[in-house]
């Protein structure tokens, strides 16, 4: 299956998350069944890494957004641990600081947007400003509603300047995000990442959604598509994104740049001596 394909919100669509199943597997039984090819997929993202930043001309924004518990953090160290830190970098979105309230909604984005070579991912990101300022009215309408342009201008001259844009919705139901919240509180080593505003936002969850269906039918653009992940099992999640960068990144037709030396003159000068001792021996 081809998971772009199935999971990919075309432009101008509208959807509705009630409608989508959180605990869907696709062919896959279990985690076992799929994971031969999960660490396929992932081998094949850090090759391309590799080849993306000796080639130097393009880069990649993967964007994670999903509500608390939906497994951003996870996605991170699960799929992009075994790319090379030289040319993988993560951004977390939290509240704006002073400073960049004090500019426009995208100056923070931007500044974080990979440079050629790099693969960034975006832990939360600039539609935080269509998502929370909306849910909790910190800005009226008349603002949060235009910003929706602003970004597919921005994500649009990103792709212009060589940088690819995949976006990605970690989709899990309500029963699913209350059980991971209660392993929280169970596992003392993950009790710090829990707090009650986790659970007062649950409350919010129908005006979240409409945010989220609003931001797919705005800003899924064939240069900058959403993909709206079940996320309920964590192993499939893991198994539709890999799957997802690894085909998108093959596309792209990354190959290694060419030398600026000549090898053999190298070789001749360097490691004839070395050479010939290993001919006569």
């Amino acid at each position: 299956m081809d998971y772009r394909k199935h999971f990919r919100v075309e432009p101008g669509r509208r959807i509705r998350l009630a409608e989508r199943d959180a605990s869907d597997t696709g062919k896959h039984g279990s985690r076992k069944d799929a994971d031969p090819e999960i660490q396929k997929y992932v081998q094949r993202m850090d090759e391309l890494q590799y080849l993306l930043f000796a080639d130097g001309n393009q880069s990649l924004l993967i964007v994670l957004q999903g509500l608390d518990a939906a497994g951003k953090d996870g996605t991170i160290r699960h799929l992009f641990t075994g790319m090379d830190p030289q040319g993988t970098l993560v951004a977390s979105f939290k509240q704006p600081s002073k400073e960049e309230l004090a500019h426009d909604f995208l100056w923070r984005a931007h500044l974080r947007a990979p440079s050629k070579g790099q693969v960034v991912i975006f832990n939360r990101s600039h539609y935080e400003d269509v998502l929370v300022v909306r849910v909790h009215n910190l800005v009226p309408q008349s603002v949060w509603s235009k910003r929706y342009a602003l970004i597919n201008d921005f994500e649009n001259m990103l792709r212009r300047n060589g940088t690819h844009v995949l976006k990605f919705y970690l989709h899990i139901s309500p029963e699913e995000q209350l059980k991971r919240f209660k392993k929280r509180l169970e596992d003392r080593s993950r009790q710090w990442k829990i707090s009650e505003s986790d659970y007062l936002e649950r409350e919010l969850w129908p005006k979240y959604a409409a945010a989220y269906e609003d931001v797919f039918a705005e800003t899924s653009m064939d240069h900058a598509p959403w993909y709206i992940i079940p996320s309920n099992h964590k192993w499939f999640r893991n198994l539709a994104i890999s799957q997802i960068i690894a085909r998108t990144m093959d596309e792209i037709g990354l190959k290694l740049p060419p030398t600026h030396v000549d090898i053999a003159d190298i070789r001749r000068r360097y490691h004839a001596a070395e050479d010939g001792e290993r001919e006569s021996s």
